[in-house]
């Protein structure tokens, strides 16, 4: 396996992009993948590239736009309606790679970005294959699993950064993961030390979000969009997931056209390492294989 900067513009700002392709293959099919809420690609996305290289499939990892080795300001900005526009603009760049087949495409999500590729393959029917892993569904689902103090006030900071924005202002952060009792983006028991087992010590990320995704999130429906996707859809759900309720994971692959659902023993971070990762990755690489021939 060989890995190689692709980075590419989206709305006039740099992404950074890695290529990993297998060797000796010619033109091979290839996956696109982002990770999820202000997560970056270097967060365990790596290991799940590698399997599908394996299968002798390209995969092309990138970062949106405020995260990671990219560029755009404010940092750490967290709108699924920019993430979405850095979807497309990875997927245009992509199909205009001379080392891939731009016409056999799938696009791998997971959690906030699962949500998106349901997204992306509602507007692009030329999408062959997706996989939804653990996604958001909406923010309504999400919503009600927190407590009414957690809701308070992730309306309160959300409101108020949109409208520091609006006056041009500098954002105000939140923390996006905490341990319960102290408030966050993710604050259930598997949520610190979850989010944590993927990021470990990165030197270029921060446990901060612009506070406005709070109220972006809120109002995103990926499940509005479901019935649209052409494309052969996985869903993977964890049954313990304690950030996303595997009842809306249901109702959302039963809209699918083409979807298969299967719901693993797991909360939403299991699946990042150790066997339930062999599982997931398996399920995965061999439902892509199926659909890129």
């Amino acid at each position: 396996m060989k890995s190689v900067k692709s980075d590419f513009i989206s709305s006039g700002v740099r992404c950074d992009g890695d290529l990993y392709l297998p060797e000796g293959a010619e033109k091979p099919p290839v996956v696109i993948m982002a990770h999820g809420m202000a997560a970056q690609k270097d967060f365990r996305l790596p290991a799940y590239a590698e399997r599908f290289v394996e299968k002798n499939m390209a995969a092309f990892l990138f970062d949106y736009r405020t995260f990671g080795k990219s560029n755009g300001e404010p940092r750490q900005l967290v709108d699924p309606d920019l993430h979405v526009q850095d979807w497309q603009a990875a997927i245009s760049h992509v199909r205009n790679l001379k080392n891939v087949d731009g016409a056999r495409i799938a696009l791998w999500g997971s959690s906030f970005s699962g949500g998106h590729v349901i997204t992306c393959a509602a507007a692009d029917h030329d999408i062959r294959a997706v996989v939804s892993q653990l996604p958001f569904v909406s923010g309504w689902s999400s919503t009600r699993l927190k407590g009414i103090s957690d809701v308070l006030q992730c309306t309160f900071y959300g409101v108020y950064d949109l409208i520091r924005g609006a006056l041009g202002l500098s954002p105000h952060y939140s923390p996006v993961i905490a341990r319960p009792g102290f408030f966050a983006a993710m604050n259930t028991e598997e949520s610190y030390p979850g989010y944590m087992s993927i990021a470990g010590d990165n030197p270029t990320w921060e446990n901060k979000m612009a506070s406005r995704a709070f109220i972006k999130a809120s109002l995103y429906s990926p499940i509005s969009r479901a019935k649209q996707v052409k494309a052969p859809t996985l869903v993977m759900a964890g049954k313990y997931d304690s950030l996303i309720p595997v009842d809306a994971v249901r109702k959302m692959a039963g809209r699918l056209p083409k979807g298969e659902l299967v719901v693993m023993d797991c909360n939403h971070f299991e699946p990042y390492t150790g066997e339930l990762f062999e599982q997931f990755v398996a399920r995965q690489s061999a439902f892509l294989a199926t659909h890129l021939k």
